[in-house]
C-alpha cells in the first residue's frame, strides 16, 4: 500500500523582503500596532537597563552604605516596582502582540480565499488543490507564529542587545570587550548545534506522522488486510517504521544531551570567567561589587539577547517563504473575466445555445485538442443529446458553455450574443447544472438546496424537492431541512444526494440546463426516480445531456454522436440506429436489438 502523501514543507525565502506584505496587513491596525510597540519597548528597557541597575544600586548602597533595613527595603521596593511594571507591559506586549498576529493572519486567509473563488479552473488544473489547501493552513501558522512570536522576540532582543551592550561598556569597558570577545565562542556551537537539533526533531515528527498515517491507512483498511491475510506483512510494516521512528529519536537525543553539556559548560564557564576579571577589578578598587553584579546580569540578557536572535532569524526567513507562497495566491489573475463594458444577454431569455467552428485545448494539454471544428446550434427549448466513448470531448461542451474556459477558435453564443463579450456571473446565471455525482457541501439540507437560489423561501425549497422526488427522504430526516448532512452529503445515499442536486437545480430555474451523466452511478430503482425529476427539470427548458447509457436519451430531439472531439452523426435514435455507424455500434454495447431498443 502507498503511503498518503504529506503536504510539502514550506520552504525559507532567501532574504526577508516578502515580509513586507505582514507589515502592510498590520499597518491596517496603528493603534494595536503602536500599543504592542510601546509595551515591548518598555519592558526590553527594563529588562536591559532598569533590572541591573536596580541591582547595582541594592549592592551598592543597600548592602555597603551601612544604611539600617529600611534603607535596604528601600532599594527592594524599586526593583519591586520595575517587576510590577515589566510583568504589565509582557502581558499588554504578549495580548496586542498575539492579537495582531491572529487578525493579520485572519485578514490574509480571507484575502487569499477571496482570490481563489474568483480564478478560473484551468488555474486548478494547473495547480492542486491538496497543495493550495497546504498552504492556506500551513503558511498562514507560519504567519501567525512570525506576527504572533517570532517578530516580537526579534525585536525584543534586537533592543536589548543594543541598549544592553551600551549599557555594558557605560559599567565597565574592560569588562564588556572580554564579554563581546566570548559571546561568539558561546553563541556560533549552540547555533550548530541547534540548527541539526530542529533538523533531527523534524525528520522524528515526519517518522511519527508516518506511523499515524500507516496505522490510519490500515485500519481503515481492515477488511481488505484480512480478506488477504496480510496481517502478519502489516504487522512487520509498522515494527520496522516504529524501529525507525526510534532510531531517529535516538540521535535527537544524543545531540540534545550533547547540546545541553555544551551549553552549561560555556555559559557557566564564561560567567566564572567575567566573576574571575570582575573580582579582580573589584579588589584593585577599579570598579564597585555593585558595578560587577550589574555587568553579570546585563551580559547575561545581552548573550541571551545575541542567541536568540541567531535563532529566530531562520523562523523569520521561513515565514518570508510562507509570505511569498501566499502572495503569488492573491495577486493571482482569473483567465477567465468579463470585458471592460459587458454587453447585456437579451430579455427575456431565449435560451438558445451555439457553437461555431470551435477548437479548443486545455491549458495543460496545448498540443492535444480536446474538439476540433465543432459547430453545433441548440434550440430554445430543444433537447440535445451528447454522446460517444470517453475522451471524445462531450464534456469540454459544458465547460465551454459556462465559459469555465475561452475556445482558441470560433464562437460561442448565447442568445446570439458572443460568450466573450459578456460577464461570466450572467452566462451562468441562465445556466443550471446537475454532476454526474451530486456534489453536497458539508451543510444543513436547507442550505444545499438553496444553493441554487439562496433567497428561496420554505414553500420553494419544498415544491422544487417535491419535483425532484426528494420531498419524502428529506422529510424524514431527524431535523428535517435543518440536518446536517456531512462531508460531501456522506449521510444521504447516492440517490438521494442526486435528487438533492436535482432539486436545487430546479430552485435555479434557469432557461438552460446541463446534465452531466446525472443517473450513471444509480442503481434501477434510483436512476428511475431521478430520471422522473429529471423530466419535471427538463420541462420548458433548453436541455444538453450527457450520457453514457444510450437509454437515458433515446427520446431527446437531437442526438450528436462525438468521436475525437469532432462531431460524427447527428439524428434522432431511430435514425441513428439504422445508419449503423458509431452510435449503433455503441447501441449494440448496450441493448439486446438495437434494432427495436
Amino acid at each position: 500500500m502507498a503511503m498518503p502523501e504529506t503536504p510539502e514543507e514550506p520552504k525559507k525565502a532567501k532574504n526577508l523582503g516578502p515580509l513586507t506584505m505582514i507589515f502592510r496587513e498590520a499597518a491596517n491596525y496603528p493603534w494595536q500596532l503602536a500599543f504592542a510597540a510601546a509595551a515591548l519597548l518598555i519592558s526590553a528597557i527594563i529588562t536591559s537597563l532598569a533590572l541591573p541597575s536596580a541591582l547595582r544600586l541594592i549592592i551598592d548602597r543597600g548592602f555597603t552604605e551601612g544604611g539600617d533595613g529600611g534603607d535596604i527595603g528601600r532599594w527592594f521596593r524599586y526593583l519591586l516596582g520595575l517587576v510590577t511594571v515589566l510583568g504589565l507591559a509582557t502581558a499588554l506586549r504578549f495580548y496586542f502582540v498575539s492579537w495582531l498576529g491572529e487578525r493579520v493572519v485572519a485578514d490574509i486567509r480571507r484575502k487569499v480565499y477571496d482570490n481563489l473563488l474568483r480564478l478560473s479552473p484551468s488555474f486548478f488544473e494547473e495547480n492542486s488543490p491538496k497543495e493550495i489547501s497546504s498552504r492556506m493552513v500551513s503558511d498562514t501558522a507560519i504567519i501567525d507564529q512570525v506576527v504572533g512570536t517570532t517578530m516580537s522576540v526579534a525585536l525584543r532582543n534586537l533592543i536589548m542587545a543594543i541598549l544592553g551592550t551600551g549599557y555594558l561598556f557605560w559599567l565597565a569597558p574592560q569588562l564588556a570587550f572580554w564579554l563581546l570577545a566570548g559571546i561568539p565562542i558561546v553563541i556560533i556551537p549552540i547555533a550548530l548545534f541547534g540548527r541539526r537539533l530542529r533538523d533531527i526533531s523534524r525528520t522524528s515528527q515526519d517518522r511519527v506522522a508516518d506511523v499515524g498515517a500507516m496505522v490510519t491507512e490500515v485500519l481503515s483498511a481492515m477488511k481488505i488486510v484480512q480478506g488477504f491475510n496480510q496481517e502478519r506483512r502489516e504487522g512487520t510494516r509498522f515494527g520496522s517504521a516504529v524501529e525507525e521512528t526510534f532510531t531517529v529519536a535516538k540521535r535527537r537525543i544524543l545531540i540534545r544531551s550533547v547540546m545541553t553539556a555544551l551549553l552549561i559548560t560555556l555559559v557557566f564557564g564564561a560567567i566564572t570567567v567575567l566573576l574571575w576579571r570582575g573580582a579582580v577589578l573589584v579588589t584593585t578598587g577599579a570598579i564597585s561589587g555593585g558595578t560587577i553584579g550589574a555587568f553579570i546580569f546585563a551580559g547575561v540578557i545581552v548573550a541571551g539577547a545575541f542567541g536568540a536572535l541567531t535563532e529566530v532569524f531562520g523562523d523569520l526567513l521561513r515565514g518570508a517563504g510562507a509570505a511569498s507562497r501566499l502572495r503569488e495566491l492573491m495577486d493571482e489573475q482569473p483567465v477567465i473575466v468579463a470585458p471592460a463594458r459587458p454587453q447585456d444577454l437579451p430579455e427575456p431569455s431565449r435560451g438558445s445555445l451555439a457553437f461555431q467552428n470551435v477548437s479548443f485545448s486545455y491549458p495543460t494539454r496545448p498540443n492535444e485538442k480536446a474538439i476540433t471544428d465543432f459547430t453545433l446550434t441548440v434550440e430554445p427549448g430543444e433537447t440535445v443529446a451528447i454522446v460517444g466513448p470517453s475522451g471524445a470531448g462531450k464534456s469540454t461542451i459544458f465547460q465551454l458553455a459556462e465559459r469555465f474556459y475561452d475556445p482558441q477558435v470560433g464562437t460561442v453564443r448565447m442568445d446570439g450574443v458572443p460568450l466573450t463579450q459578456v460577464d461570466p456571473a450572467a452566462i451562468r446565471r441562465r445556466m443550471a447544472l446537475v454532476p454526474q455525482e451530486g456534489i453536497l457541501f458539508a451543510a444543513s439540507a436547507r442550505d444545499n438546496l438553496r444553493y441554487g437560489a439562496w433567497d428561496a423561501d420554505e414553500e420553494a425549497i419544498w415544491d422544487a424537492a417535491r419535483a425532484a422526488n426528494a420531498e419524502s427522504f428529506l422529510r424524514d430526516l431527524p431535523e428535517g431541512l435543518d440536518t446536517f448532512l456531512g462531508e460531501g452529503g456522506a449521510r444521504l445515499s447516492g440517490g438521494q444526494r442526486q435528487r438533492v442536486a436535482i432539486a436545487r437545480a430546479l430552485l435555479r430555474d434557469a432557461p438552460i440546463l446541463l446534465l452531466d451523466e446525472a443517473t450513471s452511478a444509480l442503481d434501477a430503482e434510483s436512476e428511475r426516480l431521478v430520471q422522473d425529476a429529471l423530466e419535471h427539470l427538463m420541462q420548458d427548458r433548453t436541455t444538453l445531456v450527457i450520457a453514457h447509457r444510450l437509454a437515458t436519451v433515446r427520446a431527446a430531439d437531437r442526438i450528436v454522436v462525438m468521436e475525437d472531439g469532432r462531431i460524427v452523426e447527428q439524428g434522432d435514435h431511430g435514425d441513428l440506429t439504422a445508419q449503423g455507424g458509431l452510435y449503433a455500434r455503441l447501441a449494440a454495447l448496450q441493448f439486446d436489438d438495437p434494432l427495436t431498443a
